[in-house]
Protein backbone atom coordinates (compact mmCIF):
# COMPACT_ATOMS: atom_id res chain seq x y z
CA UNK A 1 0.00 0.00 0.00
CA UNK A 2 1.35 3.11 -1.20
CA UNK A 3 2.33 6.20 1.77
CA UNK A 4 0.81 9.20 1.93
CA UNK A 5 4.01 11.70 2.21
CA UNK A 6 4.20 15.06 3.17
CA UNK A 7 7.49 16.66 2.09
CA UNK A 8 8.87 20.19 2.81
CA UNK A 9 10.63 22.14 -0.05
CA UNK A 10 12.83 25.10 2.30
CA UNK A 11 14.37 25.87 -1.02
CA UNK A 12 17.35 28.64 -0.61
CA UNK A 13 15.90 29.81 2.58
CA UNK A 14 17.37 29.65 6.29
CA UNK A 15 21.03 30.11 7.72
CA UNK A 16 22.16 27.20 9.44
CA UNK A 17 20.47 28.42 13.00
CA UNK A 18 17.22 29.35 11.72
CA UNK A 19 17.32 25.76 9.91
CA UNK A 20 18.09 24.07 13.02
CA UNK A 21 15.16 26.25 15.25
CA UNK A 22 12.47 25.42 12.51
CA UNK A 23 13.09 21.94 12.37
CA UNK A 24 13.29 21.76 15.90
CA UNK A 25 9.89 22.81 16.27
CA UNK A 26 8.33 20.48 13.06
CA UNK A 27 9.92 17.64 15.16
CA UNK A 28 8.47 18.60 18.69
CA UNK A 29 5.32 19.37 16.69
CA UNK A 30 4.58 15.71 15.24
CA UNK A 31 5.59 14.23 18.65
CA UNK A 32 3.01 15.94 20.38
CA UNK A 33 0.44 16.27 17.85
CA UNK A 34 0.52 13.96 14.51
CA UNK A 35 -1.33 11.01 15.57
CA UNK A 36 -1.14 9.23 11.87
CA UNK A 37 1.33 7.41 9.88
CA UNK A 38 1.84 9.14 7.29
CA UNK A 39 5.62 10.19 6.54
CA UNK A 40 6.75 13.51 6.97
CA UNK A 41 9.88 14.68 5.05
CA UNK A 42 11.90 17.90 5.38
CA UNK A 43 14.28 18.59 1.68
CA UNK A 44 16.74 21.56 3.29
CA UNK A 45 19.51 23.28 2.13
CA UNK A 46 22.97 21.57 2.22
CA UNK A 47 23.75 22.85 5.18
CA UNK A 48 21.34 21.62 7.44
CA UNK A 49 21.69 18.08 6.23
CA UNK A 50 23.90 16.53 9.16
CA UNK A 51 22.63 18.20 11.91
CA UNK A 52 18.55 17.58 11.28
CA UNK A 53 19.38 14.26 10.33
CA UNK A 54 20.72 13.76 13.81
CA UNK A 55 17.47 15.03 15.16
CA UNK A 56 14.90 12.94 13.09
CA UNK A 57 16.27 9.75 14.44
CA UNK A 58 14.23 10.98 17.80
CA UNK A 59 10.56 10.45 15.74
CA UNK A 60 10.15 7.63 13.82
CA UNK A 61 8.10 9.33 10.91
CA UNK A 62 10.44 12.27 9.94
CA UNK A 63 12.71 11.73 7.42
CA UNK A 64 15.45 13.94 5.35
CA UNK A 65 15.98 14.99 1.77
CA UNK A 66 18.27 17.13 -0.08
CA UNK A 67 17.65 19.60 -3.11
CA UNK A 68 19.81 18.20 -5.46
CA UNK A 69 22.67 15.81 -6.02
CA UNK A 70 25.12 15.57 -8.99
CA UNK A 71 25.40 12.76 -11.35
CA UNK A 72 29.13 12.04 -10.90
CA UNK A 73 30.05 10.64 -7.66
CA UNK A 74 33.76 12.44 -7.01
CA UNK A 75 36.09 14.58 -8.87
CA UNK A 76 36.63 18.44 -9.91
CA UNK A 77 32.95 19.60 -9.91
CA UNK A 78 33.22 22.72 -7.55
CA UNK A 79 30.26 23.96 -5.67
CA UNK A 80 28.86 20.35 -6.74
CA UNK A 81 27.73 17.58 -4.51
CA UNK A 82 27.23 14.15 -4.85
CA UNK A 83 24.46 11.07 -3.73
CA UNK A 84 27.84 9.61 -1.50
CA UNK A 85 28.45 12.82 0.10
CA UNK A 86 24.79 13.81 0.84
CA UNK A 87 24.07 9.67 2.05
CA UNK A 88 26.91 9.99 4.48
CA UNK A 89 24.94 13.08 6.69
CA UNK A 90 21.98 10.37 7.06
CA UNK A 91 19.70 11.72 4.50
CA UNK A 92 17.24 8.83 3.03
CA UNK A 93 15.88 10.99 -0.01
CA UNK A 94 16.44 13.54 -2.94
CA UNK A 95 14.61 15.80 -4.63
CA UNK A 96 15.43 15.68 -8.62
CA UNK A 97 13.92 16.96 -11.53
CA UNK A 98 12.36 20.27 -9.72
CA UNK A 99 10.90 22.53 -12.25
CA UNK A 100 13.32 25.56 -10.97
CA UNK A 101 16.16 23.08 -11.24
CA UNK A 102 14.85 22.46 -15.30
CA UNK A 103 14.28 26.24 -15.85
CA UNK A 104 17.41 28.24 -13.73
CA UNK A 105 19.92 25.55 -14.54
CA UNK A 106 19.21 23.53 -17.83
CA UNK A 107 18.88 20.41 -16.50
CA UNK A 108 17.29 18.02 -18.88
CA UNK A 109 15.41 14.63 -18.67
CA UNK A 110 18.43 12.87 -19.99
CA UNK A 111 21.04 14.33 -17.05
CA UNK A 112 18.56 13.60 -14.75
CA UNK A 113 18.42 9.99 -15.94
CA UNK A 114 21.79 10.03 -14.50
CA UNK A 115 21.00 11.42 -11.45
CA UNK A 116 18.02 9.27 -10.90
CA UNK A 117 20.94 6.46 -11.18
CA UNK A 118 23.09 8.31 -9.17
CA UNK A 119 20.71 8.41 -6.26
CA UNK A 120 19.66 4.96 -6.36
CA UNK A 121 23.78 3.72 -6.58
CA UNK A 122 23.45 5.30 -2.92
CA UNK A 123 20.55 3.79 -1.64
CA UNK A 124 18.63 7.70 -2.02
CA UNK A 125 15.11 7.55 -2.52
CA UNK A 126 14.37 10.01 -5.39
CA UNK A 127 11.24 12.36 -5.00
CA UNK A 128 11.28 12.83 -8.77
CA UNK A 129 8.90 15.91 -10.00
CA UNK A 130 7.13 16.30 -13.55
CA UNK A 131 4.92 19.13 -14.88
CA UNK A 132 3.90 21.13 -17.66
CA UNK A 133 4.76 24.76 -18.09
CA UNK A 134 1.67 27.15 -19.08
CA UNK A 135 2.13 27.05 -22.83
CA UNK A 136 1.98 23.10 -22.58
CA UNK A 137 -0.86 23.58 -20.88
CA UNK A 138 -2.77 26.08 -22.82
CA UNK A 139 -1.66 23.62 -25.89
CA UNK A 140 -3.04 20.86 -24.68
CA UNK A 141 -0.21 19.07 -24.56
CA UNK A 142 0.42 18.56 -21.14
CA UNK A 143 -0.13 14.56 -21.16
CA UNK A 144 2.60 13.91 -23.95
CA UNK A 145 4.95 16.12 -22.01
CA UNK A 146 4.61 14.42 -18.71
CA UNK A 147 4.88 11.46 -20.62
CA UNK A 148 8.03 11.67 -22.17
CA UNK A 149 9.56 13.58 -18.96
CA UNK A 150 8.83 9.74 -17.08
CA UNK A 151 9.82 8.06 -20.01
CA UNK A 152 13.17 9.97 -20.44
CA UNK A 153 14.24 9.92 -17.35
CA UNK A 154 12.20 6.97 -15.33
CA UNK A 155 11.76 3.96 -17.88
CA UNK A 156 15.35 2.50 -18.27
CA UNK A 157 14.54 1.47 -14.59
CA UNK A 158 13.38 -2.27 -13.75
CA UNK A 159 9.89 -2.56 -12.13
CA UNK A 160 11.59 -3.64 -8.61
CA UNK A 161 14.14 -0.27 -8.95
CA UNK A 162 11.49 2.04 -9.54
CA UNK A 163 9.77 1.01 -5.80
CA UNK A 164 11.87 3.19 -4.72
CA UNK A 165 10.65 6.37 -6.61
CA UNK A 166 8.39 8.92 -4.92
CA UNK A 167 7.08 11.24 -7.79
CA UNK A 168 5.60 14.84 -7.42
CA UNK A 169 3.41 16.64 -10.20
CA UNK A 170 4.43 20.28 -10.39
CA UNK A 171 1.81 22.32 -12.50
CA UNK A 172 4.34 24.68 -13.46
CA UNK A 173 2.03 27.41 -14.73
CA UNK A 174 -0.01 27.18 -11.09
CA UNK A 175 3.57 28.34 -9.19
CA UNK A 176 3.60 32.03 -8.45
CA UNK A 177 1.74 33.10 -11.11
CA UNK A 178 -1.24 33.93 -9.24
CA UNK A 179 -3.45 30.85 -11.16
CA UNK A 180 -4.60 27.80 -9.53
CA UNK A 181 -4.71 24.13 -10.50
CA UNK A 182 -8.11 23.05 -9.09
CA UNK A 183 -8.16 19.66 -6.83
CA UNK A 184 -10.02 18.36 -10.41
CA UNK A 185 -6.99 19.45 -12.48
CA UNK A 186 -4.58 17.68 -10.42
CA UNK A 187 -6.84 14.68 -9.57
CA UNK A 188 -6.67 14.50 -13.54
CA UNK A 189 -3.00 14.51 -14.30
CA UNK A 190 -2.43 12.40 -11.14
CA UNK A 191 -4.81 10.07 -12.63
CA UNK A 192 -2.83 10.35 -16.03
CA UNK A 193 0.78 9.56 -14.16
CA UNK A 194 -0.66 6.08 -12.58
CA UNK A 195 -1.89 4.73 -15.69
CA UNK A 196 0.95 5.82 -17.39
CA UNK A 197 2.83 3.55 -14.35
CA UNK A 198 0.50 0.85 -15.22
CA UNK A 199 1.26 0.51 -18.71
CA UNK A 200 5.13 0.88 -18.51
CA UNK A 201 5.64 -1.15 -14.84
CA UNK A 202 2.03 -3.12 -14.36
CA UNK A 203 -0.57 -2.60 -12.12
CA UNK A 204 0.27 -2.97 -8.66
CA UNK A 205 3.86 -0.97 -9.15
CA UNK A 206 1.28 2.15 -10.41
CA UNK A 207 -0.94 1.40 -7.25
CA UNK A 208 1.93 1.69 -4.69
CA UNK A 209 3.66 4.59 -5.94
CA UNK A 210 3.39 7.82 -3.78
CA UNK A 211 2.66 10.78 -6.39
CA UNK A 212 2.78 13.80 -4.56
CA UNK A 213 0.90 17.53 -5.75
CA UNK A 214 3.79 19.91 -5.70
CA UNK A 215 1.77 22.79 -7.09
CA UNK A 216 1.60 25.59 -3.96
CA UNK A 217 -0.24 23.04 -1.45
CA UNK A 218 -1.22 24.93 1.64
CA UNK A 219 -3.08 24.75 4.46
CA UNK A 220 -6.37 26.24 2.90
CA UNK A 221 -6.45 23.96 -0.11
CA UNK A 222 -4.63 20.80 0.84
CA UNK A 223 -7.58 19.00 2.63
CA UNK A 224 -9.64 19.17 -1.14
CA UNK A 225 -6.48 18.32 -2.88
CA UNK A 226 -5.20 15.59 -0.61
CA UNK A 227 -8.89 13.89 -0.76
CA UNK A 228 -8.22 13.16 -4.35
CA UNK A 229 -8.14 9.32 -4.85
CA UNK A 230 -4.75 9.59 -6.82
CA UNK A 231 -3.04 12.32 -4.63
CA UNK A 232 -0.96 10.64 -1.65
CA UNK A 233 0.09 14.21 -0.47
CA UNK A 234 2.40 16.95 -1.25
CA UNK A 235 5.83 18.70 -2.12
CA UNK A 236 5.31 22.19 0.06
CA UNK A 237 7.37 25.41 -0.28
CA UNK A 238 6.38 28.19 1.15
CA UNK A 239 4.20 26.98 3.91
CA UNK A 240 7.08 24.13 4.58
CA UNK A 241 8.74 27.22 6.36
CA UNK A 242 6.49 28.01 9.00
CA UNK A 243 5.87 25.40 11.09
CA UNK A 244 2.28 25.81 12.11
CA UNK A 245 1.33 25.83 8.83
CA UNK A 246 3.51 22.63 7.71
CA UNK A 247 1.73 20.87 10.79
CA UNK A 248 -1.98 21.52 9.21
CA UNK A 249 -1.14 20.13 6.09
CA UNK A 250 0.38 17.13 7.81
CA UNK A 251 -2.66 16.93 10.13
CA UNK A 252 -4.80 16.81 7.16
CA UNK A 253 -4.19 12.89 6.96
CA UNK A 254 -5.53 13.41 10.73
CA UNK A 255 -9.25 14.75 9.48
Amino acid sequence: MRKNIVAGNWKMNMDYEQGISLFSEIVNMVKDEVVSTQEVIVCSPFIHLAAIAKLSSTVKNVSIGAQTINEHDSGAYTGEISGSQVKSTGVEYVILGHSERRAYYGETDELLAKKVDAALKHNLKPIFCIGETKDERESGSYFEVIKNQLSKALFHLDAETFKNIVLAYEPVWAIGTGLTASPEQAQEVHAFIRKTLADQFGQEIADNTSILYGGSANPGNAESLFSQPDIDGGLIGGASLKSRDFLQIINVFNA
